[in-house]
């Protein structure tokens, strides 16, 4: 199994924040003529997904909000955060959680093409092992294509890094992304 650093990406995350939010934090600023409001806030959109699968013996729930910033009309950028529980009975449990990058590109209003960068840390607890748990990290990098209206994108995205240790079933995915 190759091994995925988390250090380099989270020191990028960090850096891109501190970068981001540092020209709104000038507390000591005085100045003589009304400050005019940000317009900050008005460009940010909140969002994310919920998921709940519930079949014979198997359970999926997932919760993944995220928030992107609108540049402009063409681009925005964004973190997610995401916990998923899987279980099949008598087989496994498992606990995924970890976070996003996202980058969102609208070259015309109908038309999103989206880049993704996932970091997932896997906790799966096997019920028919004799090794009963195994703990490591999956990196996805998630290019996807799809049609926008209003505030909802239809889609589907590839996992460009997927390999036989991913934890999706597939490298391809369909998605409904949902910002407000």
């Amino acid at each position: 199994m190759k091994k995925i650093y988390l250090l380099p990406i989270l020191k990028f995350t960090l850096i891109f924040i501190s970068l981001f939010f540092s020209g709104f934090l000038l507390a000591q600023q005085q100045t003589t003529a009304p400050k005019a409001q940000s317009d900050f806030w008005e460009k940010v959109q909140l969002g994310g997904g919920i998921g709940l699968s519930i079949g014979s013996g198997y359970t999926d729930i997932s919760l993944a909000p995220s928030a992107i910033y609108n540049f402009n009309q063409y681009v925005a950028l964004g973190l997610g955060a995401q916990y998923r529980y899987v279980k099949q009975k008598n087989y496994y449990a498992s606990n995924l959680y970890g976070g996003s990058i996202i980058g969102l590109f609208n070259p015309i209003s109908q038309i999103q093409l989206s880049a993704e960068l996932e970091e997932l840390r896997v906790n799966v607890n096997l019920s028919r092992s004799d090794s009963n748990s195994q703990d490591y990290w999956n990196t996805g990098l998630f290019l996807g294509a799809g049609y926008k209206t209003g505030n909802v994108t239809i889609g589907a995205r590839y996992n460009v890094l997927s390999d036989n240790n991913n934890v999706y079933g597939n490298a391809f995915m369909p998605f409904v992304r949902v910002y407000f």
